[in-house]
């Protein structure tokens, strides 16, 4: 079982991370943008998903995923039972999340790739 404070140790080991309380939620941010949230009770995770995937994550996995609250449903959001994930798979979904919001060469240094400049 995952809890609240394996998702912190995670991300807040990821660069230029910052941790806030966001009406009761412990939230996880790079710049303005967050990419991860604990829930008030500390029982569900929400993190930074493909808007466009996430209705199929949910459908295959209905016992770990569920949709975002309705008023954030317009955000490439998606969340997870913290009970039903093990660290693996979260550390998993933090750090795709966290590359999704963070500036590309940053994501790109910290993860070991390559960025490949494109000129126009």
């Amino acid at each position: 079982m995952t809890t609240a404070d394996d998702v912190r140790r995670v991300a807040m080991a990821l660069p230029r991370t910052e941790e806030r309380l966001v009406r009761d939620r412990v939230t996880f941010r790079v710049g303005r943008i967050v990419y991860a949230a604990i829930s008030p009770d500390e029982t569900s995770m929400g993190f930074g998903f493909p808007r466009e995937e996430r209705a199929a994550l949910v459908a295959a996995e209905p016992e770990k995923f569920h949709m975002p609250r309705p008023s954030d449903e317009r955000y490439h959001w998606v969340r997870v039972w913290l009970a039903a994930i093990d660290e693996a798979e979260m550390r998993e979904l933090v750090e795709e999340a966290w590359r999704m919001a963070a500036p590309k060469r940053l994501a790109a240094a910290h993860l070991g790739e390559r960025v490949i400049r494109r000129f126009r």
